[in-house]
């Protein structure tokens, strides 16, 4: 019986991370999971400053995640880190996933999966060799009016769902950020550390995921357009994409960072023969239901509001009227993954709802994802056929 903490190692989040933060924030929200070792960067100097930062012990600080690893192995089981949380660029999300696994340490990481979709077919395998936990972090799906949305339409609320609507906006990269010492900016629009894409790998692939975990459909071809629009930039920063799906349902989905203003306001809106919905994370509390004959329904989160799921009940934090955020949806995830891990140390069955977390198969469909929108926007042709 696991009657303690679950002991977190991180890879990456040092000096300039802000997806560090947020890892170490979602983490720590429910009091079940405690950071215990890092290795939070490739410089030692910079991960040692770091563990400082954040009080760790300076023999759990490490100055590589090989040695991290190798010196994890040597403490006692009850000591030692049960998972690791890897939030690095994209160039370094394979190698210390690969060996976390094959050391016996379930993963937490940061998406997308990987580098290329070549890594992504990799890894895949070795998260299925080894049977142990694996969750992406797609935040998005973690909102409470998310999952309910997922629900609605499994159960047949709205009907067979025909259009799936799905946008991305933002803004931060209007100019030529990358030209200045931003650490954000500079490795996301570097093709040696981002990969074939930027704007699609980076938020893109958000948009992709919400769109098939909604409606519950899978992909099966795309006609996409990519755009640099800032001058000199090598990556995508702008891009538009036609969608089809499984069952006949058609779809679009945009993605944008030089919209000067916008934020990140991911939507997404489905429609299907009997009624559509419709969630936004600016307003990411409520859910709305639209019916071309009767008036619309606006479903709200809240702990003590009886009409929801189970899925979206257990998602949620606080009662009706108090909002929650990016942050605690990310810590859904977290709860979830840790949930999961803490019934497979006990030898119990977890809750369905607790499995629902994105794992390999969505980081698998994300990179093919990425892959063939970059493939699609350079063709001639119109529509490319969609598989892994």
């Amino acid at each position: 019986m696991s009657n303690r903490k679950l002991k977190m190692g991180m890879i990456g989040g040092g000096p300039g991370s802000f997806i560090g933060a947020v890892h170490r924030i979602s983490a720590a929200m429910d009091g079940i999971i405690e950071l215990a070792a890092g290795a939070f960067s490739s410089s030692p100097e910079k991960s040692a400053e770091t563990g400082k930062e954040l009080f760790l012990p300076s023999e759990r600080v490490y100055g590589s995640y090989d040695e991290m690893f190798e010196k994890e192995l040597l403490l006692p089981e009850s000591e030692r880190i049960d998972f690791v949380a890897i939030v690095t660029p994209n160039h370094v999300h394979f190698d210390p996933t690969k060996k976390a696994l094959e050391n016996g340490f379930h993963v937490v990481l940061d998406k997308p999966m990987t580098f290329s979709y070549e890594e992504a077919k990799e890894l895949n395998k070795i998260i299925e060799q080894t049977g142990l936990l694996f969750c992406l972090t797609h935040t998005y799906t973690g909102y409470p009016m998310v999952k309910e949305a997922k629900h609605l339409i499994a159960t047949g609320v709205i009907g067979k769902v025909r259009k799936v609507y799905v946008e991305y906006p933002q803004g931060w990269l209007w100019n030529k950020l990358e030209n200045t010492d931003y650490k954000q900016a500079i490795w996301r629009t570097d093709p040696s550390k981002s990969g074939i894409a930027n704007c699609m790998g980076d938020i893109g692939t958000h948009a992709f995921n919400l769109a098939e975990y909604v409606s519950g459909l899978k992909l099966t071809k795309l006609c996409a357009d990519l755009n640099c629009v800032v001058e000199g930039r090598t990556l995508d920063d702008d891009g538009a994409v036609l969608l089809k799906f499984e069952g006949g349902a058609s779809g679009v989905l945009m993605a944008t960072q030089i919209a000067p203003g916008a934020e990140n306001n991911i939507k997404i809106r489905v429609y299907g023969e009997k009624a559509g919905l419709e969630w936004e994370q600016d307003n990411a509390n409520s859910l709305i239901v639209r019916h071309p004959e009767a008036p619309d329904q606006i479903y709200r989160a809240g702990g003590n509001i009886p009409y929801l799921s189970s899925f979206a009940l257990e998602n949620v934090r606080t009662p009706g009227g108090h909002p929650e955020g990016y942050l605690e949806a990310f810590a859904n995830l977290y709860r979830n993954f840790a949930r999961c891990l803490y019934a497979r140390k006990n030898g119990e069955t977890p809750k369905k709802e607790w499995e629902d977390y994105p794992g390999a198969e969505d980081g698998l469909r994300g990179m093919a994802f990425v892959e063939h929108v970059v493939k699609s926007s350079n063709s001639n042709e119109k529509w490319t056929k969609f598989e892994l």
